[in-house]
């Protein structure tokens, strides 16, 4: 059977659904659903919009003067493209710049490491750092050491390689690590941290990310090292080597700002229900963003105008680029999500109906999540049957918190939905130099974009309160 053939025939099975009303799931909702999705399919313009972000502007770090000018452009982008009411929302931020980084190891046979600073560490001593590691195969192992066993010492721990899963399940882990290491490294005297980057690859080239904040710092240097480089490591240690690490970084905050980018296709009949369609703009410095994150702005916006272009939606659907995703800051109120939340008030809050982020790459979507209460409704049945010819299939799983960007808005009893991508490779890229426009294949994130555009038609033009479904199945809990 042909993509088409099976098109036809979902759509004819979805209208069968209507024989009897079923919420406000009528044909003619349906139907626009299937349209706005086949129309996706045939153009779209998030090849465009990711193509543009990423080649105009590079990376774009949190605060810097990169990301500001992407909001500003990318501001002017929607506007273009037939968005109203949108504007550019500042809040303050902790900013931080690499600068000139360099690891490897001393001795007899000295050798070169490829290392990359983690986000916010800071800065080593001008000459650098030189002294003897203790090496640690995990987490666990660190957490073990007794305060002060590291005074004088490099802290270097292994947490294994990043297992390569559908859905980035091997991640947690080292996130936890690259997160709480270099504060635990530091409680027992360390110089300075050193981990296998968290990645699935094997490539020689590191993953950065951030780390947290303790008494407003990073409390000290902290690097992570490429897969072989980490093996190599490793290895002179089962030889029974005694290991010796220099390490230098000019790395330095500095106080700037961060702004969400928002727009709006106001709905027709019901415009003071808002839908949020989310993802960030900022990237890390050492590719250009496009896999993580100028993707998903590119699906969220091409789905918006798809579904603009059709005739607009009964509800408002809200496309928000947030900034300062990816960096932590001394305090939880430091990101885009957080200042989005504060902006709406409690007031706003009541208005959201739901909200979904694409923060994933740009592979294909395999699996729909839907928030506690709707997984097995009528609406949901109806979803399944307009995004099956696209290969996605329903989760068992409820949908609870969302993202980093839609976090503050779940956290505050919003709904939210879940369009699960393949993350296969996507941990192979992520945070690295290789996250660049050429890793984004064209036909994968268009069908991204039919789905969303399919799903939020479904979502704004429906009678469905998502929040009284949520509400029903959290009382109904035992």
């Amino acid at each position: 059977m042909s993509f088409n053939t099976r098109l036809t025939a979902a759509g004819a099975i979805a209208l069968g659904l209507i024989a009897t009303p079923v919420l406000a799931q009528d044909a003619g909702t349906v139907r626009a659903a299937e349209q706005v999705r086949d129309q996706a399919l045939q153009s779209n313009i998030a090849l465009d919009y990711v193509t543009q972000v990423t080649t105009r502007f590079g990376a774009r770090p949190a605060g810097s003067p990169s990301e500001q000018a992407a909001a500003d452009w990318a501001a002017d982008y929607m506007r273009a493209h037939g968005f109203q009411n949108v504007r550019i929302e500042q809040f303050p931020l902790v900013g931080w710049e690499r600068g000139e980084e360099s690891a490897e190891l001393l001795g007899a046979r000295p050798q070169k490491l490829v290392a990359a600073a983690l986000g916010h560490s800071v800065a080593t001593p001008a000459n650098g750092i030189e002294a003897e590691i203790v090496f640690f195969d995990g987490l666990d192992a660190l957490l073990a050491a007794p305060v002060g066993s590291l005074n004088g010492k490099i802290a270097v721990v292994d947490g294994g390689q990043m297992v390569r899963m559908q859905d980035g399940s091997g991640y947690g882990p080292l996130s936890r690590l690259r997160g709480v290491g270099p504060t635990e490294a530091a409680k027992r005297g360390a110089l300075a941290f050193v981990m296998r980057s968290a990645g699935s690859d094997e490539h020689r080239m590191p993953h950065t990310g951030t780390t947290r904040y303790v008494e407003g710092k990073v409390p000290l240097p902290a690097f992570a090292l490429s897969a072989p480089d980490a093996d190599q490591i490793a290895r002179l240690i089962r030889m029974g080597e005694t290991v010796r690490l220099r390490l230098k970084s000019t790395a330095r905050t500095y106080q700037t700002h961060s702004q969400n980018v928002i727009g709006d296709i106001v709905g027709a009949t019901r415009p003071e229900e808002v839908i949020v369609l989310g993802s960030h703009m900022d990237s890390w410095d050492l590719g250009t963003g496009a896999i993580d994150d100028a993707a998903g702005g590119a699906i969220t916006l091409a789905a918006a105008k798809l579904i603009a272009e059709q005739g607009r939606p009964a509800r408002t659907v809200r496309v928000v680029l947030y900034g300062s995703e990816e960096v932590a800051q001394p305090t939880d109120t430091g990101n885009g999500g957080g200042a989005y939340l504060r902006n709406i008030g409690a007031s706003g809050v009541e208005k959201h109906i739901i909200a979904g982020e694409s923060d994933f790459g740009a592979d294909r979507v395999y699996a729909l999540g839907l928030p506690p209460g709707a997984q097995n409704s009528d609406f949901a049945r109806i979803a399944a049957r307009v995004l099956r010819p696209l290969g996605v299939l329903p989760s068992p799983e409820p949908e609870l918190h969302g993202g980093v960007d839609i976090g503050p808005l779940a956290g505050a009893g919003v709904p939210v939905f879940g369009l699960a991508q393949d993350g296969t490779r996507y941990f192979d890229l992520h945070h690295t130099a290789d996250d660049t426009l050429d890793k984004i294949d064209p036909a994968q994130m268009t069908q991204n974009v039919a789905a969303w555009a399919a799903l939020v038609r479904l979502i704004a033009d429906s009678d469905v309160d998502f929040r009284v479904l949520r509400s029903a199945a959290t009382q109904a809990r035992p």
